[in-house]
C-alpha cells in the first residue's frame, strides 16, 4: 500500500489533526507532528482509492488549500485525495 504524507503549514497552531473517510472521520487518530520549519506533516500508509479529508487545527475544521475539494453535508467542503496504483514504465 502507498504511503501518503499530509502536510500543512500552520506554525501558530498547538495541534493538528487529519480526519477523513480513511479512518472513519476520527478527529484524533491521525495527529501531525510539527518539524523545525514550523510546518506539521505526517505519513499515513492507505489502501488505492479516493478519500475526503480535512485538518482539525486547535479544535477548528481547515480544507486543505492544495487539494481538490467537494462540498459536504455541512454545507463546508471536504478535501479530496486519490490514492493511485503507480503505472511501471
Amino acid at each position: 500500500m502507498p504511503r501518503v504524507t499530509f502536510k500543512i503549514d500552520y506554525p501558530e497552531a498547538k495541534s493538528v489533526f487529519v480526519t477523513g473517510s480513511f479512518n472513519g472521520w476520527d478527529t484524533q487518530a491521525c495527529p501531525l507532528r510539527k518539524t523545525k520549519k514550523g510546518h506539521w506533516s505526517t505519513t499515513l500508509t492507505l489502501p488505492y482509492g479516493q478519500y475526503e479529508y480535512r485538518y482539525l487545527v486547535d479544535g477548528e475544521w481547515y480544507t486543505d488549500p492544495s487539494a481538490p475539494r467537494v462540498t459536504n453535508e455541512y454545507g463546508s467542503e471536504n478535501s479530496v485525495i486519490k490514492v493511485k496504483r503507480r503505472v511501471k514504465t
